[in-house]
């Protein structure tokens, strides 16, 4: 990969502390979902888009299994080996045995997450990447109930004592933050992702004051509801067959959407984005660690990463921006 391609810059990126971990992460990092999962995603693009993200301050990148079976890591390890000279903290994630998202309360550990299928994604993920560890390792799926079962955090010590990665954490389900409050107080666990974004702020409530008395990292997913605050979307919007938001975006949640996104556009200052308003939005929550918007444009790199040097929006904005909370319940079509 020829790094001199890619030297555009936005401004100056800021770092946050990555909870008990102690490492300096950017406060944007990179969702690399959209890289696999969605429709429209090329390799070429991918990685000019990540190269592009390093060389302007990111070192945090989250990827998965689930992301195209293993093809988001393996662009993730590309990336490490063509900057072997920076110090990019790469997060990935187990997938759950019966690959269903999200949880549910009837799923055991056994369903999810037995010992040996920790292992066996664990020691996939690595291959997947051609690496020798992960900064982070996170569960995919989550149920604060299987805290009464030791055997996942047995075999999570077990790996990370053998030096496969370097902390542990766990994503929570949509709309359902509370569901691992528990965790986050048994101090198994170094890191929580959660939902939040303008839409989704219920994780103030019981999440994040649990993750600041146990010095929990909080890495905020989602930031624009799926693209809804991108301010983008109508209610005609549809994309090609097979695209998982398709298959989000029914129309009963397309329709609420849009509205309530369209009633934020006033609130846009003049010189602003709404992406922009939105990344602003969460960074004014000191608990977030980094947020992980998805980039698969090099366009789209340069206008999130900016919103770091951008800062904070003023209280008077986070003001009226805080009455637009949504309160949602999963449904069917929430995944």
């Amino acid at each position: 990969m020829d790094n001199r391609r890619f030297n555009l810059k936005t401004k100056i990126m800021k770092y946050r502390r990555f909870g008990r971990t102690n490492w300096q992460v950017s406060e944007i990092g990179y969702g690399m979902w959209g890289m696999a999962g969605w429709s429209g995603s090329d390799d070429e693009e991918s990685l000019e888009s990540l190269q592009m993200a390093v060389n302007n301050g990111c070192n945090f990148f989250d990827t998965a299994w689930g992301y195209g079976a293993g093809r988001s890591e393996a662009l993730l390890g590309s990336l490490v080996k063509a900057n072997s000279d920076k110090k990019l903290y790469t997060a990935t994630k187990v997938p759950p045995k019966n690959f269903k998202w999200p949880s549910r309360r009837e799923y055991t550990l056994d369903d999810c997450f037995p010992p040996e299928h920790i292992e066996e994604y664990v020691e996939k993920s690595l291959a997947n990447a051609g690496a020798s560890s992960f900064d982070l390792m996170q569960l995919h799926t989550w149920e604060d109930g299987w805290l009464d079962d030791e055997r996942w955090i047995k075999k999570m010590e077990e790996l990370k004592s053998q030096g496969l990665f370097s902390a542990i954490g766990i994503s929570l389900n949509r709309w359902e933050p509370w569901n691992g409050v528990k965790a986050v107080k048994s101090g198994l666990v170094d890191a929580v992702q959660v939902i939040y974004n303008i839409f989704d702020q219920n994780p103030e409530d019981e999440l994040f004051p649990a993750c600041r008395e146990h010095d929990v990292a909080v890495i905020a997913r989602v930031p624009f509801d799926e693209g809804t605050l991108t301010g983008t979307l109508t209610k005609d919007s549809n994309w090609p067959e097979g695209d998982w938001r398709n298959t989000y975006f029914v129309p009963e949640n397309l329709e609420a959407s849009v509205e309530r996104a369209d009633s934020l556009k006033p609130l846009v200052p003049e010189g602003m984005t709404m992406p922009e308003m939105a990344l602003r939005f969460i960074l004014g929550e000191p608990t977030v660690s980094t947020i992980i918007p998805g980039m698969r444009k090099p366009r789209h790199v340069l206008a999130n990463l900016a919103a770091s040097d951008a800062g904070l929006l003023d209280n008077m904005l986070m003001s009226e921006l805080k009455k637009h909370r949504w309160d949602r319940e999963p449904t069917g079509w929430s995944q």
